[in-house]
């Protein structure tokens, strides 16, 4: 289970990362490039990841992380409220809850690179992936386009 802020693991990755003589470089692997995604049940399995590096040769690890901000929660809502499609209140209640998360971290991904792939490491809170969720939702709702026009056929 992660907490719901994950600034103390972000400081915790920051200092394992150096302790290993390693360097960091702040920057986010999209899904456009060749990744592999490590995937560990331990809930250390990060710092398996961070050895991994080192012993693949890699001279530094990308970093990132997302912090939830006030102007994503208010865009959020506007874009819900916008919208009208089924359990609107439920989905406007979720959001309007995330306001208890605005500025924690709720996303981290740790990446480097070796032969050409990409090998990244992500973590999230449980608030983060409904944030996720939710702005998935308004953006599949915004590519669909309703025709109320009576057909004459």
């Amino acid at each position: 289970m992660q907490p719901d802020n994950l600034i103390s693991l972000k400081d915790d990755m920051v200092a394992f990362i150096a302790g290993h003589g390693m360097r960091r470089f702040s920057a986010f692997i999209t899904e456009d490039v060749p990744t592999v995604i490590f995937e560990e049940e331990n809930a250390d399995g990060w710092k398996d990841f961070v050895e991994h590096a080192k012993a693949a040769g890699a001279p530094f690890l990308t970093m990132s992380e997302v912090v939830l901000e006030k102007a994503d929660v208010a865009i959020l809502l506007d874009q819900l409220r916008d919208e009208t499609f089924p359990n609107a209140s439920e989905e406007i209640d979720d959001a309007e809850y995330l306001v208890n998360h605005v500025g924690k971290v709720g996303y981290l991904q740790l990446g480097f690179a070796h032969q050409g792939v990409m090998f990244i490491f992500e973590v999230a809170t449980d608030w983060y992936d409904s944030f996720q969720n939710l702005m998935e939702t308004v953006s599949d709702l915004g590519g669909i386009v309703v025709d109320n026009r009576e057909s004459d056929e």
